[in-house]
């Protein structure tokens, strides 16, 4: 015995929900527009070569033309691009078994001077970006990642992928350390313990 139902409402045809206009992702041309000149300054702090840098920015877009469509967050775009360019920075210092030495030369970069308690120095930039090369490449990334991008503790978790407490860690130490090779580059070296 066959038993039907039938009921003489219709239901409406199905219509995908409209995204809002804040959703909205922006198009390739604003993003590379937004972005570029940050990600470029990350990738020459990371691996303090313009030819590299470069390549590492124009492999960066190219992942976001490939994957970007795949990002559910569209307030996360600027999260997955400093991401992209960190992993691709990683595959890149792997394979390379000698990082290139960058000497001091204060005739050429001049000579940082210290502040009133002489604890904090006062350097030019060409001398930060030389400590910056001399620093390890993991407090490297979260000191730039949050002094020069301005990227919040969990922006930084998410790019570099790990906790909230080791990017606490890793800025608060990085600054320590970067303090140390700035008064070393500056002839005034205070013996200190680092602590891992």
């Amino acid at each position: 015995m066959e038993l039907t139902f039938q009921v003489g409402i219709e239901l409406p045809a199905i219509r995908p929900i409209p995204r809002r206009v804040t959703d909205a992702v922006p198009s390739f041309e604003q993003i590379v527009d937004a972005h570029y000149e940050g990600l470029h300054r990350f990738a020459l702090s990371m691996c303090r070569r313009e030819a590299t840098a470069q390549d590492l920015v124009q492999q960066t877009f190219l992942q976001w033309a490939r994957k970007g469509h795949t990002l559910r967050d569209p307030a996360k775009v600027k999260t997955w691009l400093f991401t992209t360019i960190y992993r691709e920075w990683l595959s890149i210092a792997r394979r390379e078994k000698k990082h290139e030495q960058v000497e001091f030369e204060p005739d050429l970069h001049g000579s940082a001077q210290m502040d009133d308690e002489g604890g904090n120095p006062h350097v030019d930039s060409a001398t930060l970006q030389t400590a910056l090369g001399q620093l390890d490449p993991n407090y490297r990334a979260p000191l730039v990642l949050f002094y020069l991008k301005e990227l919040s503790y969990r922006e930084i978790a998410e790019a570099l992928a790990i906790p909230i407490g080791t990017v606490m860690s890793r800025l608060s130490r990085g600054k320590d350390h970067l303090r140390q090779i700035l008064l070393k580059l500056q002839g005034n070296i205070i013996p200190a313990t680092f602590q891992t």
